[in-house]
C-alpha cells in the first residue's frame, strides 16, 4: 500500500491512533498493539495489516526495551526467544495451508478473562523461568495467525512481584522478538515489504513519538495506578477480541 492511496482523514486517523497506541503500551506494556492493529485494519487490507503492524511494533518495542534494559531478565527472555522462533515457524507452515484465526482468539480471550475475573482464592499466573519457552511457543504462533501478541503476554505479567519497569521492559523485548520472526515468515508467504515501505516508515516514526512521551509518563505513574491502567487496557483488549470472535461466527 502506498501513502498516496490513503485519503487525508484516513492517514490522520492512522497516525493519531499509532501515537495513542504506542503511548498506552509504553505506560502499561499492553493493549496498544491490539488497538493499533484494530485501527490499521480499518483502512489497510487484512493481508497487509499483520506484516506492516509487525514491522512498526518491532522498532517500537526495540526502543522501549533498550530504554529499560537495566530491568531485563534474561533468564525468561532466552527460553521465550527459542519458543517464539519454533512457534512462528510452525504457524507459518500452518497458515500457508489451513489459516484460521478463531481458535487463537478464543485462547487469548480465555486467558484475559481468567486474569480479570479470577476469584481471589485462585493464584496469579506465575510460572518458572524456563516455562517461558511455552509462552514463547504460543506467542510466536499467535503472532503469525492473529497479529497482536500483547494479550497473551499480558496475563503472565499481571503479577505483584514485578515492578512496572520490569513488566514493560521484559514484555517489550518479548514482543520485539515475536515481531522479528514475522519478517522472514511473511516474506516466505509472499508479502512484499518494499511495496509498503512508505507507510511502514511513517507509522514507525509516529509510533516512536508515542513511545517517547509514554516512557516519560511511565516514570511518573505510581505502581497502584499502573496496575489499574493495565487492568483497563486488558478490558479494552478483551472487548476487541470478543468483537473479532463475534464477527467470525
Amino acid at each position: 500500500m502506498n501513502i498516496s492511496e490513503l485519503g487525508l482523514f484516513s492517514l490522520a486517523f492512522l497516525l493519531f491512533s499509532t501515537v495513542g497506541a504506542s503511548f498506552i503500551t509504553s505506560i502499561t506494556g499492553m493493549a496498544g498493539g491490539a488497538l493499533m492493529l484494530a485501527a490499521m485494519n480499518v483502512y489497510i487490507p487484512m493481508a497487509a495489516v499483520i506484516p506492516i503492524h509487525g514491522n512498526v511494533q518491532l522498532i517500537n518495542n526495540a526502543v522501549r526495551s533498550l530504554s529499560l534494559r537495566a530491568h531485563l531478565n534474561w533468564k525468561i527472555i532466552f527460553p521465550f526467544a527459542v519458543g517464539t522462533i519454533i512457534g512462528a515457524a510452525i504457524a507459518t507452515f500452518y497458515a500457508e495451508k489451513y489459516y484460521n484465526e478463531f481458535l487463537p482468539l478464543v485462547v487469548l480471550l480465555a486467558l484475559i478473562a481468567y486474569t480479570l475475573f479470577r476469584p481471589k482464592h485462585l493464584p496469579q499466573i506465575k510460572i518458572k523461568d524456563h516455562n517461558f519457552f511455552w509462552v514463547g511457543l504460543a506467542t510466536g504462533a499467535i503472532g503469525i495467525i492473529a497479529g497482536a501478541i500483547d494479550p497473551i503476554l499480558a496475563v503472565f505479567f499481571m503479577r505483584n512481584d514485578l515492578s512496572k519497569e520490569e513488566i514493560v521492559a521484559n514484555k517489550s523485548i518479548m514482543q520485539m522478538i515475536a515481531h522479528a520472526t514475522k519478517i522472514p515468515a511473511f516474506l516466505y508467504l509472499g508479502f512484499s515489504y518494499f511495496e509498503h515501505l512508505g507507510i511502514i516508515i511513517l507509522l514507525t516514526v509516529f509510533a516512536l513519538i508515542g513511545t517517547y512521551f509514554g516512557m516519560h509518563a511511565l516514570r511518573k505513574v505510581n505502581q497502584q495506578v499502573f496496575f489499574k491502567i493495565m487492568e483497563i487496557a486488558l478490558y479494552v483488549t478483551g472487548a476487541r477480541l470478543l468483537y473479532q470472535l463475534i464477527s467470525l461466527v
